[in-house]
């Protein structure tokens, strides 16, 4: 059933703010081509609504990441497409006609959910969003958890950058850019009176994660899970999970969706999800069957878990010896080390502890800056990483 001009102007009105107030140059004649759009072509789903935001109030591909961001925010954040099948008038599908709140990072609005309104104030001192991002992650139920969704998608996973094999015209390069420099003399009867210089461009480093789905951890393994599928950058990210066994989740991952349908999507991928623990037999598949091959060497490997080993803690240090001459960064995740009681003394965390760069807690929402400090190569936790190491070259 198509929207009424009333609901339809609001809805355009709501959403191009949003977009304004995320940084682009969005108009009221681009907001007159959306409403447009949409009378014309009458979506049914919110992928064709996706379609037509991009086709008529983008111009530049730049741009897509921001309006991406914004739409997810208020058209897939609240509302469940397959249960709406489209219907942007159904109950429950998005309001236009109330003003909604804030996102972090973005400036954009989100929704209002059908009979269940979470709103979440962020940046107000004591608020609830506050307090929810405080609580530690085994605490929380799937709908608390749900709610930290929109706080995830302002935080950002970024690595070190690592020089490439491209390069790029630089005027203080090192090499002379031969090619170019031929070109230019062609305009000079054949004499080269300048010669362009080119450096090798850089690029993020891979972030590989290895989270721990056991039952000790799996409360920790859906945060963080929802956590990669949530925040900016993470999708270039390599995810695999272990408990008895190594399965590879990075294409269960890729496809954009609600997070809920994302957990629900690992947890069929990952047939061992809540079991027992073996780290080194994982540990082991990874490095033989990924690590050695490339997707490991010169990453950043982030590893969650709490350490409990079932199998023997010596092929964990011995896997992780392996693991640390491929990797430029090994980070691990323990939920347990929030206690400034603790102590490396369980068989797999103690094996583990001496190959890591850097040991964060990341039990909440809240601890997770110190992660992604971590990840980008920030002073490690512990006073055991302050040691010097030697790294070979070109690591």
């Amino acid at each position: 059933m198509p929207l009424s001009p009333t609901s339809l102007a609001d809805l355009v009105a709501a959403f191009g703010a949003a977009l304004h107030r995320a940084g682009l140059p969005i108009g009221p004649d681009r907001a007159e081509r959306f409403a447009r759009a949409i009378t014309v072509l009458d979506p049914r789903t919110v992928e064709e609504l996706h379609r037509c935001a991009r086709t008529t109030l983008v111009s530049d591909p730049a741009h897509f990441e921001i309006l991406d961001a914004v739409f997810d925010a208020i058209f897939r954040g609240y509302s469940d497409v397959a249960e709406f099948r489209g219907d942007l008038n159904a109950q429950g599908a998005v309001s236009t006609t109330r003003s909604t709140p804030s996102i972090a990072a973005s400036g954009g609005e989100k929704p209002d959910k059908s009979d269940k309104v979470h709103d979440i104030p962020v940046g107000t001192p004591g608020s609830a969003a506050e307090r929810l991002a405080a609580r530690d992650f085994a605490t929380l139920t799937e709908d608390e958890l749900a709610r930290l969704a929109e706080l995830m998608r302002g935080l950002r996973f970024a690595t070190p950058p690592r020089r490439s094999r491209r390069f790029r015209p630089a005027a203080d390069g090192r090499l002379v850019d031969l090619r170019a420099a031929l070109r230019r003399a062609r305009r000079t009867g054949g004499e080269p009176l300048r010669l362009p210089r080119r450096t090798r461009r850089e690029k993020p480093r891979r972030l590989v994660v290895l989270c721990d789905i056991s039952g000790s951890m799996e409360p920790y393994a859906r945060a963080m899970i929802q956590l990669l599928y949530c925040a900016a950058g993470a999708s270039r990210a390599e995810v695999f999970t272990f408990a008895t066994r190594l399965t590879r989740l990075t294409r269960a991952l890729a496809r954009r969706t609600r997070p809920a349908v994302a957990l629900r999507r690992a947890g069929q991928a990952a047939p061992d999800w809540a079991s027992g623990t073996r780290i080194g037999a994982a540990l082991k598949r990874f490095n033989d069957d990924h690590g050695r091959r490339g997707l490991a060497r010169g990453a950043v490997v982030l590893i969650v878990s709490d350490g409990w080993e079932t199998g023997d803690p010596a092929q964990v240090g011995a896997e992780m010896a392996r693991l640390r001459r491929l990797a430029h960064r090994i980070v691990w995740v323990n939920p347990r080390t929030q206690s400034p009681r603790y102590q490396p003394l369980v068989g797999g965390m103690a094996a583990a502890w001496p190959h890591c760069d850097a040991v964060v807690s990341g039990h909440s929402l809240t601890a997770v800056a110190p992660l992604l400090d971590a990840l980008t190569g920030g002073t490690p936790t512990h006073a055991a990483h302050q040691r010097v190491r030697r790294r070979p070259p070109g690591r």
